[in-house]
């Protein structure tokens, strides 16, 4: 079962703890959902100037969200105006994780990735890491394993040398810089 902000103090301490030391901050918060996360750290750094672009699939959830497919705005937006950008997903954020690469984007991400039980990874994701689709598609379970593993040699393949956060089973919180 889905539930928004799960480990909600471990998102919060390492978003404040990874913080860029300047004043005015600009992020970019991918699954904003009700906004509470970057309310709260505004609430925690009184000293810093943060201010959040939400975007939100659904609309109703957060009345100052930009409504649609975050892949799309990602894909068009200028990145470069944003020091952090966070993707706290419900599953792994593969496809978004490349377009920042893939685009050049420069700063601090935050990812939430779960993967459930049985949960097939990003098939792309796999094909990056060199499985093909034969492999695939012969035994896919074989390959759904140690998602969390896979996801960490994606960001060493893309030139990531650094990850902090939390592995809690199998939710995984944490940040990198590109």
């Amino acid at each position: 079962m889905k539930t928004d902000n799960s480990h909600f103090e471990a998102k919060i301490k390492l978003r404040i703890d990874h913080l860029p030391q300047k004043k005015d901050i600009i992020v970019l918060d991918c699954y904003a959902g009700t906004g509470r996360i970057w309310n709260w750290i505004k609430k925690e750094c009184p000293g810093k100037n943060i201010k959040v672009l939400a975007i939100e699939k659904e609309q109703g959830k957060n009345k100052l969200a930009l409504v649609g497919d975050n892949l799309k705005y990602l894909s068009t937006i200028d990145l470069s105006k944003f020091d952090i950008i966070d993707l706290d997903a419900y599953g792994i954020p593969f496809d978004q994780i490349e377009i920042l690469y893939t685009r050049g984007y420069h700063g601090i991400v935050f990812v939430t990735a779960i993967q459930s039980m049985m949960g097939a990874l990003p098939k792309k994701m796999l094909l990056r890491l060199g499985y093909t689709e034969k492999m695939i598609e012969k035994i896919p379970s074989i390959f759904n394993k140690n998602g969390i593993g896979k996801l960490k040699n994606i960001l060493y393949l893309y030139g990531c040398q650094y990850i902090s956060g939390y592995f809690i089973d199998r939710k995984n919180y944490f940040m990198f810089n590109l």
